[in-house]
């Protein structure tokens, strides 16, 4: 059974704990991925990840058919249907990762399915610029992996066109305590495996900049999405920004 809440951030926020963490380099987190790739549907089974999830997330992005939508830390497309449920044939699907193991996948998948309207880019997302403005971003199980997440994230902020979403996708420790009991075995769990930082609060991270922030749980609070949206006002910096990075 799946329980939903609709929650505050700031009834969301947790106190960090003692058990120590070492963010990983890029090319480590690449390098383990690689190894990964044709595991990540265990981990979906291992950590009870809800069914409607990526369609939730997809829909939080809340674009029309035509959209253009960046997915990053894409991985091997599992977020691709839901993805290409909301954008439609005429709408554009840019994914980055680090992982070549887990984009050769995804490649895979676009191929099998014919679906001509995906690009897929092999970088850090932290260098990572599109042709165009995009309408949303998804952080799809891929925030708490990345050692430089407020740096990525602040960087898809200015691509993000001014009235659209960024939405975030993942797995934490519940609250109380059943999150106390969680957080060892998750910590060592995540340690050995996705490399998953489960002691940033990364909807924290996203209502510091958005307007509009939302956020819901499932599964006794231990998986969520939340989203916001970039202001109008920030067009401007918006262009000045891309401008400034495509010169570099």
């Amino acid at each position: 059974m799946i329980f939903c809440t609709r929650v505050s951030v700031h009834n969301s926020a947790r106190e960090i704990g003692l058990v120590r963490w070492v963010d990983r380099e890029v090319s480590f987190v690449a390098r383990r991925y690689d190894g990964l790739a044709a595991l990540i549907p265990l981990f979906d089974w291992l950590f009870c990840c809800p069914p409607h999830l990526r369609d939730l997330a997809a829909a939080r992005l809340n674009v029309q058919p035509g959209a253009r939508v960046l997915e990053i830390g894409c991985g091997s497309g599992r977020n691709f249907p839901a993805l290409q449920r909301v954008v439609g044939p005429a709408g554009r699907i840019y994914g980055v990762d680090v992982s070549a193991g887990m984009l050769a996948r995804a490649r895979t998948l676009c191929k099998r399915k014919a679906w001509a309207n995906v690009e897929l880019t092999r970088c850090d997302a932290a260098e990572y610029i599109t042709a165009e403005p995009l309408d949303g971003i998804l952080f799809g199980l891929s925030y708490n992996t990345m050692a430089h997440h407020r740096m990525v994230l602040q960087h898809a902020w200015h691509m993000l066109r001014p009235g659209g979403r960024i939405v975030i996708m993942d797995v934490k420790p519940p609250p109380g305590r059943l999150g106390d009991i969680f957080l060892p075995v998750g910590a060592w769990l995540m340690k050995h495996t996705l490399l998953g930082n489960p002691y940033i609060r990364p909807w924290v991270h996203l209502s510091e900049l958005a307007q509009d922030f939302a956020m819901e749980e499932f599964v006794f609070g231990s998986w969520y999405v939340c989203w916001g949206m970039k202001p109008v006002r920030a067009a401007a910096e918006q262009r000045d920004y891309l401008e400034l990075r495509a010169a570099e």
